[in-house]
């Protein structure tokens, strides 16, 4: 590969000529931690926090859920690291080896993570964030085995790619620091709003709150009061996506859709069709299995004109006497929710029935009030997809840059 004349090719790709790729054991001092003896109880539960792999995750530990005492800390290998320690994962369940962390605390870990020390000669935000950007590179470095795991030699041979001065490493440190920044704000206008909705459905969908022009009584019915129940039919997994037409599979309604369907992730062709059940505009989709009592029977409301079809397993509830929108929010509230659980039979695998759904007891007040709940609750839904639009897509950006500052291919002013 053609190397253009102001880089260089290393092992791990192309570098600008002035900067140095150094082994991270050759700028920083790294250990592990250890666990005192879980048999003596004056070992535990005092006021030093022990960090384990589960609190790696990429940020900054500000606290940890288990805490030893100085006698602990005597006894094992663990020992205290002050803040601006980073942490890497040697182990653990899942996807955690590889992660990295800062400690923002004094504190101790124990032996599956790496602490890792910086000279002063180096940038601790840019070699973290370079860190964490080759986290799948750094998981590929593991020891082949019963059990894939880092050690210390391992973690120390990680090369690490160094601009030739502080001020350029801080500076692009700045930079990812600024991205990291926007999303924070983003992240926590998201939770934000999700509380501010949460607040308003208890209100609304109860009749605590009442809005302007609407005072009639709510009334008390079942489900089975409202319409008929019908089945969804066919959609096997392999014809998901065999053509054109839009479908929803029981399987979505967990994992796809809340409250209302937006859009469809699945497609079938005219054939398929043809075994599917063609949903009408209002219906009321519920998830026939599931895997606990607790989510049974989560239900999603279908409120288009055209043509599209339900899968096996799915109960619907066909109704021209309800805003569609409003009651794909009430029927998964609390009350709802628990009256469904308790219908639902079954252990590994849990169902309900349509003859099950007709019982549950429900209170709604006239369609017109219906509507203008569901129109203020949509309102905020379609916000906070637009909010989580601009954090995806600030994700991505950051990514980019990580990808471009901490290897060279741009460089900052």
């Amino acid at each position: 590969m053609a190397v253009k004349k102001e880089y260089k090719q290393t092992d791990i790709g192309a570098i600008p000529s002035d900067w140095e790729l150094k082994q991270l054991g050759s700028i920083a001092e790294v250990s592990a931690g250890g666990t005192p003896s879980r048999g003596v109880p004056e070992y535990w539960n005092g006021g030093i926090p022990w960090v384990t792999t589960t609190e790696v995750d990429f940020g900054r530990i500000r606290a940890t859920s288990q805490h030893i005492s100085a006698l602990g800390l005597k006894s094992s290998a663990a020992k205290l690291l002050n803040p601006g320690t980073i942490l890497l994962a040697l182990y653990g369940q899942g996807k955690t080896r590889g992660k990295v962390a800062i400690l923002d605390i004094e504190a101790t870990s124990n032996q599956a993570c790496a602490a890792i020390v910086l000279s002063e000669t180096v940038s601790r935000p840019f070699v973290f964030s370079y860190l964490a950007s080759r986290y799948d590179f750094i998981r590929g470095l593991s020891n082949t085995g019963n059990q894939e795991n880092l050690n210390g030699v391992i973690v120390k041979s990680i090369p690490i790619p160094l601009p030739p001065t502080l001020a350029e490493q801080e500076a692009i440190a700045g930079a990812l620091s600024d991205a990291d920044a926007w999303i924070e704000s983003l992240e926590q206008l998201i939770a934000k709003k999700r509380k501010i909705k949460q607040g308003a459905m208890q209100e609304l969908l109860t009749g605590k709150r009442r809005l302007p022009g609407f005072s009639g009584k709510w009334e008390k019915k079942r489900l089975g009061d409202l319409g008929s129940f019908l089945k969804g039919n066919g959609v096997r997994k392999n014809e998901a996506n065999s053509g054109d037409i839009p479908c929803v599979r029981y399987g979505e309604i967990y994992t796809h859709h809340n409250d209302y369907i937006r859009r469809f992730n699945s497609s079938i062709s005219r054939e398929v069709a043809e075994t599917a059940t063609r949903l009408h505009y209002g219906d009321l989709l519920f998830a026939g299995s599931g895997e606990t009592k607790a989510e049974i029977g989560k239900c999603v409301a279908f409120a288009y004109n055209m043509e599209a079809f339900a899968g096996g397993d799915i109960v619907i509830l066909r109704s021209t006497k309800l805003d569609p929108v409003f009651m794909g929010y009430y029927c998964n509230t609390r009350s709802i929710a628990e009256q469904k659980a308790a219908r639902g039979q079954g252990d590994a695998v849990v169902h309900i029935s349509s003859s099950a759904l007709v019982s549950v007891q429900i209170r709604v007040p006239e369609i017109n009030e219906q509507a203008a709940i569901a129109n203020i609750l949509s309102d905020m839904d379609i916000e906070i997809e637009s909010l989580e639009s601009k954090l995806a897509k600030a994700r991505e950006i950051k990514q980019g840059m990580m990808q471009e500052l901490l290897t060279g291919r741009i460089r900052l002013v």
